[in-house]
């Protein structure tokens, strides 16, 4: 009797094929070009079935995304949930959410990322990260066999490094917002770090200006959500709840402000409730205004419509909230301060994130390094010295 083949060839597609037979009782066409490639097909599927996957399954990459995010969405930021929700929304589903698990590829997966070319290096970690979870979530759930995304590597562009603020440039800003409703954020963030949201979340009983150390304890933060100022919303992490002192020139401006204010938080809106976004805007456009500006139009009149009174504009750099804080911890590094006491009063949940972001900034300068240098060669001489000192020992001992 004639030994029954190992594969079916079909001559018309020019496909070898075999039926297996899965563990619902019904059957599944495998195929392949070659008969090594469907070798590797058939131990593939007939290794997940002996791992209980089901193959049959029809769950959608949409689907599983959707119940991903919703099983974890309760233990997340809401900035982590919004990461997520804009991830899955807008950059994955387009492309790869009507696919059936079983059926992506790693190039379907590299078809999202392509669609990233010229972002952010931050926005591709994102994508990223969320695919990567979500896959191996249904690698552990039986779903898929090995997950589609694990060796894509996020590109982008890289963020530009921030440069910050100098000691005169500070002074310069000091003195361009005296008086404004600006001045207090201002210096709460280059002489506490504060993050805008903290900023926004701090009230008067935070802050202790009769204490023998006049410090400030960050307790809440203001949540920015469609464009309202939610209070009181969980910090970031448990490390941005600190205690950080204050220096003597924003005690002063704290006691001044506390005495003339009518709210229970430091930095209120205008009718004395906390801060939201816009609060924040209006205060980044007062410092704007008194930024040199490229327009020859006359700050009084701008296309024929009336403006306010003529501002003075001495600012040459831009601030933001984040570049106030960036230059506060930066100050801290420069110092030459404890990093671990600089992680603390900067918030930080990771030491990493101190010194993966800082680290260059701590003594590097040519002048602050020759000291070290020195002392790595101080047991090496010149070989002048040497000899000098080799033939002075031949002398003595002869």
């Amino acid at each position: 009797m004639a030994r029954r083949a190992e594969f079916y060839f079909d001559e018309k597609t020019g496909y070898y094929r075999k039926r297996l037979k899965l563990q619902n009782g019904t059957y599944k066409d495998v195929r392949a070009k070659s008969k090594e490639d469907l070798r590797a097909k058939l131990y593939e599927l007939e290794t997940a079935q002996r791992m209980g996957l089901i193959l049959d399954d029809k769950t959608t990459v949409a689907q599983l995304l959707a119940q991903w995010y919703t099983n974890r969405k309760d233990g997340l930021s809401y900035s982590r949930r919004r990461d997520y929700v804009n991830a899955i929304n807008n950059h994955i589903c387009p492309i790869i959410g009507g696919y059936q698990l079983k059926a992506v590829k790693p190039e379907d997966c590299q078809r999202v990322m392509a669609a990233l070319a010229g972002k952010s290096h931050s926005l591709q970690v994102k994508v990223l990260g969320v695919m990567n979870m979500a896959f191996d979530c249904a690698v552990e759930n039986g779903l898929i066999f090995r997950s589609p995304s694990t060796k894509l590597k996020a590109g982008g562009t890289p963020t530009a490094e921030k440069v910050p603020l100098t000691p005169e440039q500070c002074d310069a800003l000091e003195e361009a917002i005296r008086g404004t409703r600006a001045y207090l954020f201002v210096l709460l963030g280059l002489y506490t770090g504060l993050r805008r949201e903290e900023i926004c979340g701090l009230r008067w009983s935070d802050v202790e200006l009769n204490a023998t150390t006049p410090h400030l304890t960050v307790n809440n933060a203001v949540r920015f959500e469609g464009g309202k100022g939610i209070f009181p919303s969980p910090l970031k992490t448990k490390a941005a709840h600190r205690t950080i002192p204050l220096p003597a020139k924003l005690t002063d401006a704290l006691r001044s402000a506390k005495a003339n204010s009518n709210s229970v938080f430091v930095v209120p809106a205008k009718d004395g409730t906390n801060a939201s976004l816009q609060t924040v805007r209006n205060l980044m456009a007062i410092i704007e205004r008194r930024s040199v500006c490229n327009s020859l139009a006359s700050p009084e009149e701008t296309n024929g419509k009336r403006r306010g009174p003529q501002i003075q504009r001495m600012l040459d750099f831009s601030v933001t909230p984040h570049l106030l804080r960036h230059t506060y911890i930066t100050r801290l590094c420069q110092s030459k301060m404890d990093i671990k006491k600089i992680q603390y009063l900067a918030g930080h949940s990771d030491i990493k994130m101190t010194l993966g972001i800082y680290s260059h900034v701590v003594g590097n300068t040519p002048d602050e390094l020759i000291d070290a240098v020195e002392n790595a060669f101080s047991g090496q001489n010149s070989g002048q010295k040497e000899n000098a000192q080799h033939e002075n020992v031949l002398s003595i001992n002869g």
